[in-house]
């Protein structure tokens, strides 16, 4: 083709709004050297046939931020391209036809309120006159966002495309990448070839993966794990009905079921609870503005409450019954960033049927983190590297996703646990906790014992928004911790070894604490951003002169992972090994945890001869082992590092040992209850990349005068300047009250902030909270003389509020 580039600075693969969005954003930061290669027609993989809902309220602050700036671009862009867009801000509507929904749906109006989105909660009479045709005789709730609304997917697109070519961006259509080329870990160019049989290459060092349901396909031609799969979605639009007139957009989350008026028509879709993957053996080549087969008896039920809810559908005919494939993704979310497979490689994919809501935001996020080499903001949720490589199996995808398509309108119960594709990862120790009454929950496929049931318990959730069925049980593990002592598996942890001659360097440069410790010493620390934000929460063990072991979250392994070698330098011997899975790790922790081991173990656990914050190597049963004496739930305690072989017996000698001293088995439900009494952060929530590490309160563990790191100049000008807000924990003071994470926070009657996480305190007696609150200009004693309420589905609660931990603010316990 002769006005083919042969060089440019980026190349988007795929023309459906994801790509065409990335292409506007980047070619709007003055890229003009970008090329968008599109195999078929723009559009015409799943944008075309989208439903094109604009909902801005999404599960965190920063995906409401996307939300909201997707729905002002698309206001904005038929003025700026020529293109009608179709958006008009007719607002939604939500109804809850159950009690559990209703308490759902006011916790989501109270999370608008905190993210400045406006929601008016309303009562069934208001709903009717608002939406005349609906049957509102079950309706017991229901909120109002009155600047949602819809638009026309495609034209959205081409609006992009258009602005994108404006400012410079080439786009080119009937063109398919054929590879993506590398050397040294990054990318160097792709090729490509039309079906009239033209082909090149163009150089390039940024490629953007857009492929939509293509790009799990198109990522594995080069070794990157994009882990999604298509499923059917279903809608079917009426004929026109006489005096429809214009109506907001309707979810009706219980009946699986949103309704559109568009031009006078309705139309009906679906997200029910078992979905149909499509596509397993791969995407057809000639895939292009394709429909899949009808299957109206799949879609029958849910006809048949839409005929209930809105009975003009009785006697309205139908003009079209579409059936079109979506990509989804494990966890409902989709993926943005760069992969840690591939320097240079990144990725927009994935959107779970709210790509048309999510691509503008996301294209401007990740235009901005490709542009500057960081994130604008934090972004881990829907970050690539939350993806395990597993996770790519078509098998596991197929029977997840079949369930994550329907949990898009399944009630949000705290704790819900993916009932599909379930088993991948098991600790050692799996059979055994089985064995003993553990139920399982799932983290990035390893499964996690989260609670014990008692003998003839039923081994199962029973999700509501109060207290579950499993309250109790977790009750009595928290205090055995508090009190007597405990155990937990905790062998998901990421397991890191960092070895080699400059490993100490390299640590000096990544981690803001001191490394340089005698072999043996554990340190708490965090690896930073130049801007001070918070890229890993860890402990790193110095096993050797050379050889150090990271620890860090189950979730962020790939993550961390990625940013170490990341900032590996030229010539630099380190080397950088993943060892999740070779040791097993055994928590022993409570007040009697030193006499529970002195019963299986010869070593002295001592204060005197094992320290808090040092390992020793020591003899456990008939077993070898590692003992780090370090604590996550605030008591005395220690973690027992040992090799998968050895683990089930080191299990059973720890757990003979801890007969005479009722040594309890207690789940990660437990651990988290406690850590929240202790006020320990926890990385994705409480602490992320946007969070200065000063702000969160762990400034003891920055060493700034250790010599140069990763954020130390941050770090200074932040102690300079003064801190903007800071961390602080809150109780509430009615026991009856449950926080879970996302509830607003309030100082003296004017909303303030929002909960970070959240949990039961079972020691404290009550919810008690996590959460940032602007402090710019103030000293301690002002914020604590406040008045603090949370809010919880409209109802607020009083909160007592603290800047240290409610629960042994000297950390005395740990030591004892």
């Amino acid at each position: 083709m002769a006005d083919m580039s042969s060089r440019a600075r980026a190349v988007i693969i795929g023309g459906g709004v994801s790509g065409c969005s990335v292409a506007y954003h980047l070619a709007r930061l003055g890229w003009e050297d970008v090329v968008l290669l599109e195999r078929k027609q723009l559009t015409s993989g799943t944008t075309w046939h989208a439903a094109g809902l604009i909902g801005q309220l999404r599960s965190s602050q920063n995906m409401t931020r996307l939300a909201k700036y997707s729905a002002d671009l698309y206001t904005k862009l038929e003025a700026e391209t020529g293109i009608a867009t179709g958006m008009r801000q007719n607002g939604s509507l939500t109804v809850a036809l159950t009690e559990a929904r209703r308490e759902e749906i006011l916790r989501q109006a109270s999370l608008a309120r905190a993210f400045d989105v406006e929601v008016h909660e309303v009562s069934p009479i208001e709903v009717k006159a608002m939406y005349p045709h609906l049957n509102v005789d079950d309706v017991v709730a229901a909120v109002h966002l009155p600047l949602d609304g819809q638009c026309d997917p495609a034209n959205i697109a081409m609006a992009l495309a258009k602005g994108a070519r404006m400012s410079g961006a080439k786009i080119h259509e009937g063109v398919k990448v054929t590879a993506v080329h590398q050397a040294d870990g990054r990318v160097t160019g792709v090729s490509w070839a039309t079906e009239d049989g033209n082909a090149g290459r163009i150089d390039t060092d940024v490629v953007i993966n857009c492929a939509g349901m293509w790009a799990r396909e198109l990522g594995k031609m080069s070794g990157v794990s994009v882990p999604l799969h298509a499923c059917e979605h279903f809608y079917l639009i009426t004929e026109p009905v006489e005096g429809l007139g214009r109506l907001p957009v309707l979810r009706v989350p219980d009946e699986c079921a949103y309704y559109k008026e568009d031009a006078g028509k309705m139309m009906l879709g679906a997200f029910e609870p078992k979905a149909k993957p499509w596509g397993m053996e791969g995407i057809p080549e000639d895939f292009c503005f394709d429909q899949l087969q009808e299957d109206f008896e799949h879609f029958e039920p849910i006809l048949q409450m839409g005929v209930n809810r809105m009975p003009l559908l009785a006697d309205a005919g139908v003009h079209t019954f579409f059936n079109g494939p979506e990509s989804f993704t494990p966890d409902d979310r989709y993926y943005l960033g760069e992969a840690p497979e591939l320097g240079g490689y990144w990725v927009a994919a994935g959107y779970n049927s709210i790509g048309i809501v999510s691509s503008g935001g996301a294209g401007f996020a990740l235009a901005q983190w490709i542009n500057d080499g960081e994130p604008p903001f934090d972004l881990w949720e829907v970050d690539i590297r939350r993806a395990q490589p597993f996770m790519s199996n078509r098998a596991f995808l197929r029977e997840r996703v079949s369930e994550s398509l329907g949990l898009l309108y399944a009630d949000h119960y705290p704790y819900r646990q993916p009932e599909t594709a379930r088993g991948v990862r098991r600790s050692p120790l799996h059979e055994h906790l089985k064995a003993r009454g553990a139920v399982f929950g799932e983290t990035v496929g390893w499964e996690r014992p989260n609670w014990f049931a008692r003998e003839g318990q039923e081994r199962a959730y029973r999700y509501s928004w109060g207290p579950q069925n499993w309250f109790d049980n977790a009750r009595e593990e928290h205090l055995a911790v508090r009190n007597n002592v405990g155990l937990f598996d905790m062998s998901s942890f990421g397991k890191i070894r960092v070895e080699g001659a400059d490993a100490l360097a390299f640590l000096q440069h990544v981690c803001a604490n001191q490394m340089d410790t005698e072999t043996g010493k554990l340190t708490y620390t965090q690896m930073l951003n130049a801007r001070g934000g918070i890229e890993c929460d860890l402990t790193v063990t110095r096993l050797s002169e050379t050889a150090f072991l990271l620890v860090v979250p189950a979730a962020t392994v790939q993550r961390d992972l990625a940013w170490l070698r990341r900032h590996v330098s030229a010539g630099q011997h380190v080397t950088i090994t993943d060892v999740t899975a070779a040791e097993a790790v055994i928590c022993v922790m409570g007040p009697n945890a030193r006499k529970v081991l002195q019963g299986c173990s010869p070593a002295d656990f001592s204060n005197a001869a094992h320290p808090f914050g040092s390992m020793r190597e020591i003899e456990i049963g008939y077993g070898l082992a590692r003992a780090h004496r370090v604590t996550y739930v605030g008591e005395l305690g220690w973690e027992i590092y040992v090799s998968s072989d050895m683990a089930c017996h080191v299990f059973e000698a720890i757990e003979e040992a801890g007969k005479p001293h009722d040594l309890r088995l207690c789940g990660l439900h437990v651990l988290d209850s406690c850590r929240i009494e202790k006020a320990f952060r926890h990385f994705g929530h409480d602490i992320t990349d946007e969070d200065h590490v000063l702000e969160a309160g762990l400034g003891f563990a920055v060493k700034v005068d250790k010599g140069d790191f990763i954020g130390r100049e941050a770090v200074l000008n932040r102690k300079q300047q003064g801190l903007r807000r800071r961390m602080m924990q809150f109780r509430l003071t009615d026991p009856n009250g449950m926080l879970y994470h996302n509830e607003p926070v309030l100082r003296d009657g004017r909303m303030v902030g929002y909960l970070t996480s959240g949990n039961y305190g079972h020691h404290l007696g009550a919810s008690v909270g996590l959460g940032y609150v602007p402090a710019e200009g103030e000293k301690p004693k002002d914020l604590l003389a406040s008045t603090w309420e949370i809010e919880i589905a409209g109802q607020r609660f009083e909160a007592e509020a603290s800047l240290r931990p409610m629960y042994d603010p000297t950390s005395e316990r740990v030591r004892m």
